[in-house]
């Protein structure tokens, strides 16, 4: 046991060296014209302190564990590197167009593919919540292409904020699943936190509140140049730059058939492709037809395949008034971020996905939905789930009322601002409520709530108490 303890000890203080190695390095780096002015600049040596007190601690953890988690704690910490360099080169350059930007944030981008591949490819291991975890909070580096309101992303500080809320719901999973089991994993996820909220947050808010600063007397990254043939376009970010235009149907292409329908009524040829009717195709002057039902008529209906009933998948805000959530299978990136507290938020027949709601809304409702996980911030008036199962909801905010009906496995993580909500429970089993520690080094809290009752008739009418299991 000591001779594993000194080996792991080891293996941290050598990636520490290569990580301080890498540090004096990176400031050697010379991008063209003041590379060491850039590398000695106040924000790059305060990244510096940021991955020496925060990324190391998450290094030493994921050593005592080994594994796979040291596998996708060094994409993190490349990532963090990555990023350092690119922040070197933003000091040294002008701000380049949007071609420009994609190729500047190409090297971060892969090492950010690296996790989701990594974490696509281990669905099935232990370790999904942390590969998950890392794999989603990579996201919050995409701050760095904030290029002003009209680029469509939150401000530096409110992505970081909101990047690490997603990863977060893996996160506690990780603390949920290893609490009384192993305490490296719950270290581990500590440091994970730690290295985002406050570590890169604060980062941010310090240097960069309004992003990048670009040097406007700096070399030219990359520049447009005309050529005679087309341009390929550039190849799509999807780990920095989501676009959902491609799964959107073009409504283009009908347009063109239905100016092709009008186009040819206009010519007054309309049923010039229809197949003419003869007098044997005629209903009164078909021989065969009986009243009898055949046998060969009825085993062709009864093999008939009934029609499935569920249909698209919605992700849309009806009437100005309440977003729908219908269908979603597989989908770990639902994200409702321009709602307000007017709206309600319905989710219908989702399976296999997690929702994000980043603003106050009105009202929640999740329904016939199957290992859904939702969270948000705040609700005015309620949040259900009903004719659910394995559902889990994480509360970051305030919420009055929260209401469990008729469903079998239910996860609940309330925030200290909702630790006085309302729980009210009909015809569910598998119940349990999570609330956080008396501070942030503490353990979260498991508390199961009761489904089995003794009623008692006692003084003209019934007294009802949870049953009290009392271990051996």
């Amino acid at each position: 046991m000591e001779e594993k303890l000194i080996c792991r000890l080891e293996n941290a203080v050598m990636r520490l060296e290569s990580l301080s190695s890498a540090s004096t390095t990176s400031r050697e780096i010379d991008f063209g014209g003041g590379g060491e002015y850039s590398s000695l600049d106040p924000s790059i040596l305060a990244f510096d302190d940021l991955m020496a007190h925060y990324l190391v601690k998450v290094m030493i953890a994921a050593e005592r564990i080994g594994g796979q988690v040291v596998d996708v704690t060094m994409i993190v910490q490349q990532a963090f590197k990555m990023q350092k360099e690119l922040l070197i080169k933003i000091k040294q350059s002008q701000k380049p167009d949007m071609m420009g930007l994609a190729e500047f944030l190409k090297p971060l981008n892969e090492e950010i593919s690296k996790a989701n591949a990594l974490t696509d490819q281990e669905k099935r291991s232990e370790f999904f919540n942390h590969f998950k975890a890392a794999a989603d909070s990579l996201s919050a580096l995409a701050w760095i292409a904030y290029t002003g309101k009209e680029c469509g992303m939150s401000m530096p500080i409110a992505h970081v904020e909101e990047s690490w809320q997603m990863a977060e719901f893996y996160n506690n999973k990780v603390l949920v699943e290893y609490k009384s089991k192993d305490p490296s994993h719950i270290e581990w996820a500590k440091c994970m936190k730690e290295l985002y909220i406050p570590g890169l947050r604060d980062y941010v808010k310090t240097h960069y509140p309004l992003g990048p600063v670009w040097n406007a007397t700096g070399k030219t990254l990359h520049k447009s140049t005309p050529s005679s043939g087309p341009a390929a376009p550039p190849p799509p970010s999807a780990a920095l730059f989501s676009s959902e235009s491609s799964s959107k149907p073009s409504s283009s292409c009908s347009k063109q058939g239905m100016s092709a329908v009008f186009q040819e009524i206009n010519a007054g040829n309309v049923t010039g492709g229809l197949r003419k009717v003869t007098s044997d195709m005629k209903s009164k002057n078909r021989t065969e037809k009986s009243g009898v039902v055949t046998t060969v008529e009825k085993e062709s209906r009864a093999i008939k395949t009934p029609i499935s009933k569920t249909g698209p998948p919605k992700l849309e805000l009806q009437m100005g008034r309440k977003w729908v959530v219908e269908n979603q299978i597989g989908q770990k990136n639902l994200v409702i971020d321009n709602c307000d507290s007017k709206q309600s938020v319905y989710i219908y027949g989702c399976k296999n996905s997690v929702l994000q709601i980043q603003e106050k809304v009105n009202n929640i409702t999740v329904d016939k939905c199957t290992k859904m996980g939702v969270v948000f911030k705040d609700v005015v008036a309620a949040f259900e789930i009903v004719n659910c199962s394995g559902v889990e909801m994480q509360c970051q905010g305030s919420a009055p009322t929260i209401s469990v009906d008729n469903t079998s496995g239910c996860q609940l993580y309330l925030s200290k601002e909702s630790l006085e909500t309302s729980i009210t429970t009909a015809k569910s089993s598998e119940i349990n409520v999570m609330v956080p520690g008396a501070d942030a080094d503490s353990d979260w809290g498991e508390h199961a709530l009761p489904q089995q009752f003794i009623h008692v008739f006692k003084d003209d009418h019934f007294e009802s108490t949870p049953v009290s299991h009392s271990g051996a």
